[in-house]
């Protein structure tokens, strides 16, 4: 899905271009660490990291249950996901915002877990039963997706802020 690029010229350069929306994606599909931001039932942000997977333009993560990240989407599904570098003058980074929808579908559950297989060199090798994610110790991670409905692509060196907007989504994609 091609969304809408925006480049927001109260910040950065005026003179850069806005990150186009491929070079966006390639880090959204590579980057092997996420920073999950959510909300606790008093109002205090809750932040922690977490390797996720970009798969038909939604990007996915998976937890435990009664992890606080958890018990946080089930008042409050509204996130953002961060990524990028700690460098200043190098690298692209990039806020995705939307809501976790957790993910129940055995099969579709199935192909997530061959790409986390996949993306991550086997560390995180998961089985799928009752639309869950199973590790081999027997634990139980829920999955969620997240379909975009802002990205903010912060590219420095050449300092450029893009936003990237998304048409409404629907679940069957």
């Amino acid at each position: 899905m091609e969304p809408v690029v925006e480049q927001d010229l109260r910040f950065g350069d005026p003179e850069s271009p806005p990150t186009p929306w491929a070079e966006t994606l390639e880090v959204l599909e590579t980057a092997e660490l996420f920073w999950i931001s959510t909300v606790r039932s008093d109002g205090r942000p809750h932040v922690t990291p977490l390797p996720a997977v970009w798969h038909r333009d939604r990007l996915h993560f998976c937890t435990g249950a009664g992890e606080q990240k958890a018990v946080n989407l089930a008042r409050n599904p509204h996130v953002a996901l961060t990524t990028g570098s700690n460098r200043w003058k190098v690298g692209l980074d990039l806020v995705v915002e939307g809501a976790a929808v957790q993910v129940t579908d055995d099969a579709t559950l199935r192909t997530l877990a061959d790409l986390w297989r996949s993306k991550y060199q086997g560390d995180w090798d998961f089985t799928v039963e009752d639309g869950t994610f199973r590790h081999e110790d027997g634990g139980a991670a829920i999955v969620f997706e997240v379909a975009p409905t802002k990205v903010l692509a912060f590219a420095k060196g050449r300092f450029a802020q893009t936003r990237y907007r998304f048409p409404s989504t629907s679940a069957d994609r």
